[in-house]
């Protein structure tokens, strides 16, 4: 397990049911790792990836790391003959997608992504209806707002580096767009990034507004100056309409209101999939290859943004 805020808390948790022996923990801080080495029930825990990575009885690495080492941190422990299930997102541009991607056929192992939107069992059924013609989406909106003026994430932990709205949070958002939209071409991607803000030092605000050649739509839009959490998605089909609040855990329909699982409990379905993937010798439901579509949508996004401020390295980005 590589990184302990709270993703690496998610799976750990989620490994304690399952048949897994939690064997490393490694963390940036020493102290930090030997504290949560100990609280999950980790044998051992370093601060060097590198020294996880010799070790001949670790055969799976979760990546629960910063954002912008993820492409880097993937591609080697690929290279060391790991199997590798990486956090959202799997690199911080598309041809660093396109270079884990790569390193994931020349490894023959199995590695994929936390994509959580993809596992609540109601979109696998809505997938099934629109892929077998009985439903058409027309219309998919998400909106993710946050107030983050202050660098600490969900578990009240100081961190070392920024997130970023595009590429982390927007990606989930994206993905389920493009995953659902089942290979629809694009016709267009118009978008909104905002300028560097003075603290923080990245953008704060963003938009983006996917058109396909079928007249399908995705919107995603949210900041990360909001006064109140939002964090929801709305698909519009020719049959009904489907509000997920990932925060109330409820999905509305035409029929009412009733209850979902957790985002914990959803994201465990993640890592539950990616072992069972491992075992069997399948790719996971969300592999390399298949977040390309959305990383391409990400890409256009920052495209656009450097042909207006100048491309350059950012907090949360690097170069």
């Amino acid at each position: 397990m590589a990184g302990y805020g709270m993703m690496g808390v998610w799976h750990s948790q989620a490994l304690a049911g399952s048949d897994a022996v939690l064997h490393t923990v490694v963390g940036r801080r020493a102290e930090m790792a030997q504290d949560f080495a100990a609280r999950f029930g980790y044998r051992r825990w370093t601060t060097s990836l590198d020294a996880a990575l010799a070790d001949p009885d670790i055969d799976i690495v979760i990546l629960a790391t910063p954002s912008e080492q993820h492409e880097a941190q993937a591609i080697a422990c690929l290279e060391a003959g790991k199997h590798t299930l990486i956090e959202i997102p799997i690199a911080m541009t598309l041809d660093g997608a396109h270079r884990v991607v790569a390193a994931g056929a020349r490894s023959g192992k199995i590695y994929g992504l936390c994509h959580p939107m993809r596992f609540r069992p109601e979109r696998a059924a809505l997938l099934a209806r629109t892929r077998g013609g009985g439903e058409r989406i027309r219309h998919i909106a998400g909106r993710f707002f946050i107030n983050r003026l202050t660098n600490v994430g969900a578990t009240g932990y100081q961190r070392s580096w920024t997130d970023n709205i595009l590429w982390h949070h927007f990606c989930h958002f994206v993905d389920l767009g493009m995953y659902l939209l089942d290979g629809a071409k694009v016709r267009r991607v118009q978008s909104h990034l905002g300028a560097l803000h003075e603290v923080t030092g990245t953008p704060m605000e963003c938009s983006v507004l996917v058109e396909t050649e079928a007249d399908q739509t995705l919107l995603v839009h949210g900041s990360y100056c909001a006064g109140f959490r939002l964090y929801d998605d709305l698909i519009v089909t020719d049959r009904d309409s489907y509000l997920t609040d990932t925060l109330a855990n409820t999905l509305r329909t035409t029929a009412g209101t009733a209850p979902l699982e957790a985002e914990q409990a959803n994201c465990a379905r993640v890592l539950h999939d990616f072992l069972d993937a491992v075992r069997a010798g399948r790719p996971p439901l969300a592999s390399g290859p298949s977040v390309l579509p959305a990383m391409a949508v990400l890409q256009a996004v920052q495209d656009d943004w450097d042909a207006r401020y100048g491309a350059r390295g950012i907090a949360g980005r690097g170069g």
